[in-house]
């Protein structure tokens, strides 16, 4: 049986993908367009608002964040997605939380299992099992 370590494959601190892409793909053609229409109306949900890294386009993605204090966690069920990769090009995003919105800024990834004391407590329950992306509240 061949073993290999996730540190031999440089995987050490991934962020992995939670659900079953089959999940994923229901999400985003069904699910996600009808909670973006009604997020700012349910409690726990919000929508970030960030500018694609390559086309400059502004797009918005449904989320489920944590704040403590001025921290703010969004857990990765789905990985690493474009999204993300969005957000950390920019170094800032907005969170469209009901009728208030917040500015963030260093945005960085604690990777699954990795050090998340001081976040939310749902965060740090959830950042055992996959990454959660923090930011300053500006």
């Amino acid at each position: 049986m061949l073993r290999i370590s996730v540190l031999a494959l440089g995987l050490a601190g991934c962020v992995p993908m939670v659900y079953p892409p089959t999940f994923e793909r229901l999400q985003i053609k069904y699910m996600n367009p009808v909670v973006k229409r009604v997020a700012r109306l349910m409690p726990g949900v919000a929508k970030i608002r960030h500018r694609g890294r390559k086309s400059g386009k502004t797009y918005e993605t449904v989320v489920t964040p944590f704040r403590k204090g001025s921290v703010l966690a969004i857990t990765l069920g789905h990985g690493k997605t474009d999204w993300v990769k969005n957000v950390l090009a920019a170094d800032e995003a907005d969170v469209l939380f009901g009728k208030r919105t917040v500015h963030i800024v260093n945005p960085r990834i604690v990777p699954a299992g990795g050090n998340a004391d001081g976040l939310p407590f749902m965060a740090r329950v959830q950042a055992r099992k996959m990454g959660v992306l923090v930011a300053d509240i500006a």
